[in-house]
């Protein structure tokens, strides 16, 4: 089939990895340059003697896997996390609920939840999950961005820039030697402010990352079963 889902080659090497174990031969060197249909890299698991089962189990699982959202960045380190899950059907009243629960405990936030339109979104200040309806089916996004890094940034800047300000004033007034503390003081501040907010950026990221990534796991197996009948109290 023309649109049948072909892999490239970070996919494949990802599938391969996720269908072997350490010691079993390697992935031979693969030519095709638009990628493999699963039906090929079952193909290629019996050359190396990798079962066509484990082989699609592999693919479905990298298939199942949140998206990542392009992040924005500052100075070149992300300053917002995101994810876009696909789920196999709508949720239900009660299977939001039990979403929601995760969120709070996973997040550690108690968020606020609201509807309109047939969107359902769980929100705590600059973090959200939204439930809602595409063309294709039904997803769940999740995104965050980081409290107050900007602001230490845009701090920093001011800083260095009124250390830089303050330099050219005291040597054009010929001012030297010890008042160049009060600029000194400012460029240290500034760039502390800098260096401190993109060392702990990336760590940011990475556990609002796993988060979302769990919460992605937990929708997708709530979902996979078929929706329990809900009654009235």
């Amino acid at each position: 089939m023309a649109d049948e889902r072909r892999y490239g080659e970070d996919e494949v090497g990802e599938i391969f990895s996720l269908a072997t174990s350490e010691g079993e031969a390697a992935l031979p060197a693969l030519s095709q340059q638009e990628g493999l249909t699963l039906a090929e890299l079952q193909e290629v698991g019996r050359e190396i003697g990798v079962s066509p089962e484990r082989v699609a189990q592999a693919a479905a699982t990298l298939d199942g896997r949140p998206g990542s959202v392009p992040a924005r960045t500052l100075l070149g380190v992300p300053v917002t996390v995101g994810r876009i899950v696909d789920l196999p059907r709508e949720a239900t009243d009660r299977e939001w609920q039990f979403l929601v629960a995760e969120l709070r405990e996973t997040f550690g936030e108690k968020g606020e939840v609201s509807a309109e339109g047939g969107v359902r979104e769980w929100s705590h200040g600059k973090l959200h999950a939204v439930l809602e309806e595409t063309e294709a089916g039904h997803r769940l996004r999740l995104g965050a961005e980081s409290d107050g890094a900007a602001g230490a940034m845009s701090m920093g800047f001011v800083g260095i820039g009124m250390a830089l300000f303050f330099f050219i004033v005291m040597i054009a007034a010929d001012r030297t030697g010890g008042a160049l503390v009060i600029p000194t003081l400012f460029a240290l501040a500034g760039a502390g402010a800098l260096v401190g907010t993109r060392m702990l950026l990336p760590k940011w990221t990475d556990q609002v990352g796993d988060q979302m990534d769990h919460i992605a796991g937990r929708a997708q197996a709530l979902l996979e079963a078929a929706p329990r009948e809900e009654t009235d109290d």
